[in-house]
């Protein structure tokens, strides 16, 4: 049995490198271009300063490191991932650059798994080669994330399919190359059995974004989470994503991914803002003092490092469960942990560095509005928070058993009898 906290030294070089370059060369970018123009096709301009970044990230060995050699990545494993993540999590444009941007990580995950040969050579490579976006529409309007209130049907006609119905909070569908659709086909097998996928070119017939969503802070004109009308969407029977009525078990192997590369970023986030309550903490002066000097601030940045500490390692023992076990639902329980973590530790800490900074901290001159917008989304991201919390709870009542008898196990009278017989001793 061994216990090892540390990192392979030639690892550490490669993360030495990316936080160097990301300070460097990626966060200029983040300034310039502000989200959501990452997610975007690339300008003539563009295209220019972002081909070079990405090909030095190639030329480092960390191109797409979610991924297995066989696919173009390194095979560095999730706890790797995760040392990277950290890094990345820190600017918007890092995670094109290093080609491990969501939703596009999941969708290529799928892909991967349950993509035929041409469906890969059509849609995988060119989205890993980092030329293109993908859509994952999944939700809708009436229903959210429950897929047994999912009413989109997809319905066989001779060869093709023809799909109807409508998905809220498509991300990125504005820019995406194609879509991959989550709809019922047969409406009497329940959620598990009676869903499929579907992989479609953003632009087939019928597909129409009837408006795009932004997020809090974000102006109409950059929303890009998608209401889209599948209007008799007809497409070949080529088109199915995995095995018919599978839909339900494609989209955990998706979203157990997603989860844990949220809340790796997330660290980098957090850490940002922990820097950044700190680094205010020690040049503010008020009442005669530095705010660092304050009991009540000295406060905020102990238990911010506290909960970053705590989240930071769960992550990290999470990521080396899914490397150990390379099974998602063996670890669905810490997966579902570190997921309600996510928003209350990120909420948590930037909330802290917000009201350190005071005025500046809620203006438009500090990054921290956009940190902290964050926390909500990560909330309701890939299932709301309290749907995971009900998975955690079932997962961990699962190793427990009644008790047998009319107290408690641990009720001090009935334990008590029970030792004086073991040690044939009687009551004084």
């Amino acid at each position: 049995m061994a216990w090892d906290f540390s990192t392979e030294p030639e690892f550490q070089v490669k993360l030495d490198w990316a936080e160097k370059f990301v300070k460097e060369e990626v966060e200029p970018l983040d300034l310039v271009w502000p989200a959501p123009q990452n997610y975007q096709p690339l300008t003539p301009e563009r295209r220019k300063i972002v081909d070079p970044l990405k090909q030095a990230v190639r030329d480092q060995g960390l191109w797409a490191c979610h991924l297995g050699p066989e696919l173009g990545g390194k095979g560095y494993g999730q706890l790797k991932l995760a040392l990277l993540n950290e890094i990345l999590g820190r600017s918007t444009w890092a995670p094109v650059i290093f080609g491990t941007q969501a939703p596009d990580t999941g969708n290529a995950e799928i892909l991967a798994h349950f993509g035929t040969p041409e469906q890969k050579r059509r849609y995988l490579e060119p989205l890993l080669a980092g030329e293109i976006f993908s859509c994952y529409s999944m939700t809708e309007p009436q229903a959210g994330a429950d897929p047994a209130q999912f009413t989109t049907r997809a319905e066989r006609d001779g060869d093709d399919w023809v799909i109807n119905g409508w998905k809220f909070f498509s991300s990125n569908a504005r820019w995406a190359e194609f879509l991959i659709v989550m709809a019922v086909t047969d409406p009497e097998a329940g959620p598990h059995r009676g869903m499929s996928m579907f992989l479609l070119p953003r632009d087939t017939p019928g597909v129409r974004i009837e408006r795009n969503v932004g997020l809090m802070f974000e102006s109409p004109e950059d929303g890009s989470h998608a209401l889209i009308h599948y209007d008799d969407v007809r497409v070949p029977a080529d088109s199915l994503l995995g095995e018919e009525g599978r839909a339900f078990a494609v989209a955990q192997t998706r979203l157990g991914g997603g989860r844990v590369h949220h809340a790796m970023r997330t660290v980098g986030v957090a850490q940002r803002a922990l820097d950044m309550l700190c680094e205010r903490a020690l040049s503010r002066y008020t009442q005669g003092s530095a705010l660092a000097a304050k009991q009540k601030v000295q406060e905020y940045v102990a238990d911010s490092y506290i909960q970053l500490r705590q989240f930071r390692l769960f992550v990290l023992d999470v990521a080396w469960q899914i490397d150990r076990y390379n099974d998602y639902q063996r670890v669905r329980k810490d997966i579902a942990a570190i997921k309600v973590l996510t928003p209350t530790v990120l909420h948590d800490i930037v909330q802290r560095t917000i009201q350190v900074h005071g005025a500046l901290g809620v203006s438009n001159e500090l990054p921290l509005a956009h940190l902290w917008v964050q926390a909500p989304v990560l909330g309701l991201a890939d299932g709301p928070t309290e749907v995971h919390k009900t998975t955690v709870a079932r997962q961990v009542l699962k190793g427990y058993q009644p008790s047998e008898s009319l107290w408690p196990s641990e009720h001090i009278p009935t334990r008590l009898a029970g030792a004086r017989a073991k040690l044939g001793v009687g009551g004084s």
